[in-house]
């Protein structure tokens, strides 16, 4: 993992097409803007593991069903 330190309105670049600033700190949050290319998708963490979960739970139900 890279760790890097940036302040309000420092960003960074990923690849040639991401770029992530920083665009505002309070207490324990940080506010970020992503600019990237519409075909990019970008999802919070937490939603991402949700759907990843979801898929596991559909695809272990599929295989039991067609056990049966």
């Amino acid at each position: 993992m890279l760790v890097l330190t940036r302040k309000v309105n420092e960003a960074l670049c990923i690849g040639d097409e991401i770029r992530v600033r920083v665009l505002e700190h309070s207490g324990k949050q940080i506010k970020l803007g992503i600019e990237a290319p519409r075909r990019v998708r970008i999802v919070r963490e937490e939603l991402y593991l949700k759907v990843v979960e979801a898929n596991r739970r559909a695809a272990e139900d599929s295989t039991q069903e067609e056990d049966s």
